[in-house]
């Protein structure tokens, strides 16, 4: 169920009907990232910098080195940081595209089914930010754990793994339900949920291909709860 949705959504990537979404998606992406990056480096020139250059000169001639290594560190400094940034960038544009995505999702792949409701705009944004605010501090957690041996790789898939997939399941469950019956849907499924989770955090993990990570779990994520509805339909019968 979960490879079906997965590779549904990996082919609706490039299907001539999401062309759009997946420019708008695509573009608003890289220029929050791109935005983010020259926020990330005038912080670090604005608040880093002058301890650095208060420090080096008290080091001896031949520490010199030093100065290279500290501008080697920033750099990684600055690319985890926008790999930490990622995850929230991912769920605050997906809440503004999710319903473009179903939309055309639902009327191809389900044109017998009943049409979606598409969120308010304001209920969209509020939303959008709750979840960026959460995937902060589950990805800060991940980052701390980042310096643990062993489980530093495998804290980054299962935060996102379960954050991500628990919202973008009840984004697109909120499309046919109010939000009380989406989280009990999650709720009961939640091992499906996570597991498809996982699956988006494996896609957030390619570089590149990440960038269209808003695009692929909503799909994902429309197909997933199609099939969990009408599983528990055929079940009660």
């Amino acid at each position: 169920m979960i490879l079906d949705a997965a590779a549904l959504s990996a082919r609706n990537l490039f299907a001539p009907e999401t062309r759009s979404v997946f420019w708008k998606t695509l573009g608003l992406t890289v220029l929050v990232l791109i935005g983010l990056w020259f926020g990330l480096r005038e912080s670090f020139i604005a608040f880093v910098m002058p301890f650095i250059e208060g420090f080096v000169p008290d080091l001896p001639a031949w520490a010199g080195w030093l100065t290279f290594v500290f501008g080697i560190l920033a750099s990684i400094g600055l690319a985890l940081g926008l790999a930490l940034l990622l995850s929230p960038v991912t769920a605050i544009i997906a809440g503004l595209f999710l319903d473009d995505v179903a939309e055309v999702v639902e009327k191809r792949d389900y044109p017998n089914d009943p049409p979606g409701r598409a969120m308010p705009m304001g209920e969209a944004i509020l939303a959008s930010i709750k979840f960026f605010g959460v995937v902060i501090v589950g990805n800060l957690i991940a980052l701390m754990l980042l310096f643990i041996p062993g489980i530093n790789i495998l804290a980054f898939f299962l935060v996102n793994g379960y954050l991500l997939g628990r919202e973008f399941f009840e984004f697109a469950a909120m499309r046919f339900r109010s939000v009380e019956e989406a989280k009990l849907l999650r709720s009961r499924h939640s091992t499906t949920v996570f597991l498809a989770g996982l699956v988006i955090a494996a896609f957030l993990a390619v570089p590149i291909l990440n960038l269209l990570t808003p695009l692929f779990a909503a799909g994902l994520m429309v197909h997933l709860h199609k099939a969990l509805t009408a599983r528990d339909v055929t079940l009660k019968r």
